[in-house]
């Protein structure tokens, strides 16, 4: 469903169960970011309905996440940190293409959330699935399936303003510039990306 280029290193689960205080907290700022780029996307283009109606619903959602992740913290005796510099997400922003008009713009900031909502998915389902505490692996399974429906909608919206054939042949360049990020970056354990 998610098609992306390269999975994650199975070792990276490894490696985030040993600084799961890090992983918790770099996830919480995900999601805090994940608020503010929505909320980003609305004060832009309040002038599309779509755009307005269909992601105000997301952005109480993510911002319930952020508050369900610092609970989390705060409930394993573990203090919220500050934000990390996300090397990922940068790279990302880089990639995006700025000569177009405000709906080709409109595209690639969905293409951008898309990708990022794919693949934190793809890391929570990785959780879910691997994690050795049972309340934690649930915690991350319900965060999979959130994740997943936000992909879903970020490219839904994105071929509601431009045609499918160029939001597909946009996606595969993204997907394949993601993969580039990835074999770039170093493999970290304390970062959800």
């Amino acid at each position: 469903m998610l098609n992306l280029k390269l999975p994650t290193d199975p070792r990276w689960v490894n490696l985030a169960e040993k600084k799961i205080e890090d992983i918790l907290t770099d996830h919480a700022y995900c999601e805090q970011k994940a608020a503010s780029s929505c909320i980003s996307l609305i004060i832009l283009y309040p002038d599309l309905q779509d755009i307005v109606e269909k992601i105000s619903p997301i952005v109480t959602e993510e911002w319930s996440h952020f508050n369900m992740v610092v609970s989390e913290i705060y409930k394993r005796g573990f203090t919220l940190g500050f934000p990390r510099k996300d090397v990922y997400v940068n790279k990302l922003f880089s990639f995006q293409n700025k000569n177009g008009d405000r709906f080709d713009m409109l595209v690639e900031k969905l293409l951008t959330n898309a990708l990022i909502e794919a693949r934190s998915c793809e890391r929570f389902r990785l959780l879910s699935l691997e994690l050795n505490d049972k309340y934690l692996r649930q915690f991350y399974h319900n965060f999979m399936v959130s994740e997943a429906s936000h992909y879903r909608l970020f490219m839904d919206l994105a071929k509601v303003y431009r045609p499918s054939s160029y939001v597909n042949k946009r996606w595969q360049e993204y997907l394949m510039h993601e993969k580039e990020i990835l074999n770039s970056i170093k493999l970290r354990g304390d970062r959800m990306h």
